[in-house]
């Protein structure tokens, strides 16, 4: 089966305020997308419709052929993940049994976890760094430590998709990366799909195969990095004056924003 999304005429209120407006675009399996905007555009709700949490009011999300509301709940979560900007539990937790919560789909009710479903969950600790804090209860953490701790349980979930939600927002630039590199390989090693949404252009810039960029709810473009990200779409989309050249340090396309008068 095809892991393609497909939007089509995708629209989406919150009551009488219209959050997406007749979204159309297609996203091959395979790439890392980069959804990025202004405050307010739509970013977070496209997210939902492409998670199946939310449904278009009019048009279609399709993934893989079908629509997206057709999938059972349980099969759906063994195909897509989220990773959340924010995560509250209320319970004391320790690291493991969050991360193992993202085996959940794959675990019969009343069954215990396997060893693969256990492999799973190391293996998701072992690459964001947290498993020497394990047993540490998650109601303990840090912000940042909480976060790399749910981005483990979505990769312990083991989906074709995955989902970032500003995932990176409270994390410092070591450990941002360390996540970024993680989906970065599991796009070009795996040919799984990464969408995430992402505040700084210039990391949509060094790992995204293809920037959407949202604005007031539709999308402005949609392209391969150095297509679409360039001085007049940034200027259209965010209001402000910048230039894109070829970083000759990182080997990425890079913005360089003009700070105001001098």
């Amino acid at each position: 089966m095809s892991n393609d999304y497909q939007l089509i005429d995708a629209s989406f209120s919150y009551g009488e305020t219209r959050a997406l407006h007749s979204l159309n675009s297609t996203l091959p399996a395979g790439k890392f997308y980069g959804i990025v905007g202004p405050n307010g555009c739509g970013k977070t709700t496209l997210l939902d419709l492409l998670m199946g949490s939310k449904l278009p009011e009019q048009g279609s999300v399709m993934f893989g052929g079908q629509a997206i509301a057709s999938y059972p709940r349980r099969d759906l979560a063994r195909q897509v993940a989220l990773v959340p900007q924010d995560f509250a539990i209320g319970f004391a937790y320790t690291v493991e049994e969050v991360v193992l919560m993202g085996r959940h789909p794959y675990i019969n009710r009343f069954a215990s976890p396997s060893a693969e479903d256990w492999q799973a969950v190391h293996s998701a600790m072992d690459a964001i760094g947290i498993r020497h804090f394990s047993d540490r209860y998650v109601n303990e953490l840090s912000g940042g430590e909480k976060q790399r701790v749910v981005v483990a349980r979505a990769l312990a979930q083991d989906t074709a998709v995955l989902l970032f939600d500003e995932a990176t927002s409270n994390l410092d630039v070591q450990y941002t990366l360390q996540i970024f590199n993680v989906a970065r390989s599991l796009v070009s090693e795996q040919g799984r799909t990464v969408i995430a949404v992402i505040h700084n252009l210039n990391l949509a810039a060094a790992y995204c195969d293809e920037i959407i960029f949202l604005q007031q709810g539709t999308i402005h473009s949609h392209g391969p990095v150095d297509k679409v990200l360039n001085p007049a779409t940034i200027e259209d989309v965010f209001g402000v004056e910048a230039q894109v050249r070829l970083d000759s340090f990182s080997q990425t396309q890079q913005v360089s924003y003009r700070y105001g008068a001098r």
